[in-house]
């Protein structure tokens, strides 16, 4: 779940209340769902799916492609694209149902930090990590029609499209950029995990292929109806009362400190998640190799913990036998999903 309260990196803040934050949360979690089929070749492998949301502090875009080179895992970063916007070109953006040129996370600083998020954005995908759509200014689309939805979607892919030229460096923009923004883009987080049946209309009429805003409860198999794919973050138990909680930093932040920031607790709060994340993923693996899904944000809550909690696992698992760590992109293409025609869902 996005956040709504606390600090947050990059002078970036989100505003939407806790209370509904916490809301969302529950409406939103998916019954059991039947497996899809799976090639024989790949029937074992157990998949770790870790996705970062808004993806804009351009430090922090180090530190997770250094992760993933120490842990050999690949990511879904899920962007937000108005942090590919300065505040003098934010008019370009009209979000549905909003005043021109507004955004609930911000917009970037300057141009030259435009300029190096597009860097890293072009180096992590030449790296086998995936870039997909958080939309662009992070707004609770629940109630939006699917014109509503297609207009935010639309406004992604011409933000991303024509990032280079709105910061006044077409010159440096790399070759295959456009084809990329228009073709490469597959993969959708709805904002606080907030979705309705117009939203997945709006996405399969623009063409992606995948929606990872569920949640589910517990680790499942992704959902396929014709050749669209849901994936659910799921709770995992958490805590000395092993209570679940949705397989997100947020949801873990608001458990451990109520959604306050309290790094004098980092240590604790760093063991308790990584005990979450790995009794997940040991049920998993030594039990029926359910997709695990851990979703992250570009802010460090509670001193880091999350993100600590997360690199110790990836660091731990990756390297056992029949496990991938891999986008959610890599993951369906390794899973072999069965497409319509094929006896597929």
């Amino acid at each position: 779940m996005d956040l709504s309260i606390a600090k947050v990196e990059n002078s970036v803040s989100f505003r939407r209340p806790l209370l509904l934050s916490l809301i969302l949360c529950v409406a939103t979690i998916s019954p059991p769902a039947s497996s899809p089929a799976w090639a024989k070749e790949h029937a074992g492998k157990q998949f770790v799916i870790v996705s970062f949301d808004g993806a804009h502090n351009n430090a922090l875009w180090d530190k997770s492609r250094s992760i993933a080179k120490r842990t050999g895992a690949q990511f879904t970063y899920f962007l937000s694209c108005t942090f590919l916007m300065t505040r003098k070109n934010r008019a370009t953006y009209h979000a549905p149902g909003q005043k021109v040129g507004r955004s609930n996370v911000g917009f970037a600083a300057n141009e030259p930090e435009v300029r190096r998020r597009l860097e890293h954005i072009w180096t992590a995908r030449a790296e086998g990590h995936e870039i997909a759509s958080h939309g662009c200014g992070h707004f609770d689309g629940k109630g939006w029609s699917q014109q509503d939805w297609t207009a935010e979607l639309s406004a992604f892919s011409l933000a991303l499209d024509k990032a280079w030229q709105r910061i006044g460096a077409a010159k440096a923009e790399p070759e295959g950029w456009s084809d990329f923004a228009r073709r490469d883009i597959v993969g959708f987080r709805a904002p606080y995990l907030s979705v309705n049946g117009n939203m997945t209309a709006a996405l399969k009429q623009a063409g992606y292929a995948y929606d990872a805003s569920g949640v589910s409860r517990g680790p499942a198999m992704p959902r396929q109806i014709g050749d669209f794919i849901t994936f659910d973050l799921p709770l995992i138990n958490e805590g000395p009362k092993n209570r679940r909680v949705i397989a997100m930093d947020y949801n873990l932040f608001v458990r451990h400190s109520g959604g306050l920031e309290n790094a004098s607790k980092s240590a604790l709060y760093e063991e308790r998640s990584y005990g979450a994340f790995r009794k997940a993923f040991d049920e998993q693996y030594q039990g029926e190799r359910r997709p695990l899904q851990l979703g992250f944000h570009f802010v460090e809550m509670n001193g880091g913990a999350y993100w600590r909690a997360m690199e110790r696992l990836l660091n731990d698992v990756c390297g056992l036998p029949d496990v991938a760590c891999v986008s959610y992109r890599d993951a369906i293409e390794q899973m072999k999903l069965q497409q319509p025609g094929d006896g597929g869902a």
